[in-house]
């Protein structure tokens, strides 16, 4: 199995700064890649067999993408600002172009099309919204590509845990065909950290402890979960972001806390 923490790298020639495949994680589903373009540099490519959603983490841009322009997106800076991202969805077959009007942080999530959808612009606005979880089990959703909005595969959201708190806790777990009690899906966490010189914990492990592995990780760093439960932990005085993709055979999310930790919702 490949190491499930995925670092950052010096930025290629065309700004790729990170990258994670079906075959360099050996699963079948999520890609996800970060690149970080400066004022006027340009990223063209085709999706290919994949449906993609382009994500300004942070910076502006104008994008193309399937003969329909969107230009002047973005407008925050850092993904601690209480905003949601503008995103843009591409279906399979298609081409796109990014070009930074700032330093631009680019995600590109992706996972198998079916080319049943059209292009679209994912506007702030158009980002549902929600606070989860209470005392030190609060962080708040921002829901970019859910399952009630149209994509083949692709399932996308953001999340800030508050510095002190947990969050994908009680640990939770959807790698088993099971719905609607569990369905399959891998996931990628992407992270940052405010400041950003801090650190989180992160743990993703199985029932009989086949797979547990608990991470540090820092500003920049990718978890790779292909099964298991994976609660992340922000200590005090760092909040925590993460960019989570997740996609499976079956585009629904249905999770199964830990048995030995579900009491907590329970109380």
């Amino acid at each position: 199995m490949p190491n499930l923490l995925v670092k950052p790298r010096t930025p290629d020639a065309d700004g790729e700064v990170l990258s994670v495949s079906p075959e360099s994680a050996g699963w079948r589903h999520v890609g996800f890649k970060v690149f970080k373009l400066k004022p006027g540099q340009s990223l063209a490519r085709e999706t290919g067999s994949e449906e993609v959603c382009l994500v300004l983490v942070t910076g502006k841009a104008d994008i193309e993408a399937a003969g329909q322009s969107f230009p002047d997106l973005g407008e925050r800076m850092s993904v601690f600002e209480d905003k949601a991202p503008y995103s843009v969805y591409v279906p399979n077959g298609e081409t796109y172009s990014v070009t930074a009007t700032t330093e631009v942080e680019l995600a590109v999530c992706s996972a198998p099309g079916k080319g049943g959808h059209p292009v679209r612009l994912i506007a702030p606005e158009d980002v549902g919204f929600e606070e989860r979880g209470s005392g030190t089990n609060r962080r708040l959703i921002y829901n970019i590509l859910p399952e009630t909005e149209p994509a083949d595969s692709l399932l996308v959201v953001e999340v800030i845990t508050p510095n002190g708190n947990w969050s994908s806790y009680p640990p939770h777990k959807h790698d088993s065909d099971n719905i609607p009690t569990e369905s399959s899906l891998e996931e990628t966490y992407y992270h940052h950290l405010n400041p950003p010189q801090g650190f989180a914990f992160q743990r993703v492990y199985t029932d009989d402890r086949s797979l547990d592995e608990t991470m540090a990780v820092e500003d920049g760093t990718c978890v790779m979960v292909p099964r298991g439960y994976h609660p992340v932990g922000a200590p005090h005085g760092y909040d925590l972001y993460y960019l989570n993709v997740m996609a499976g055979p079956v585009r629904q999310w249905y999770f199964k806390n830990d048995p030995a930790h579900d009491w907590i919702v329970k109380r």
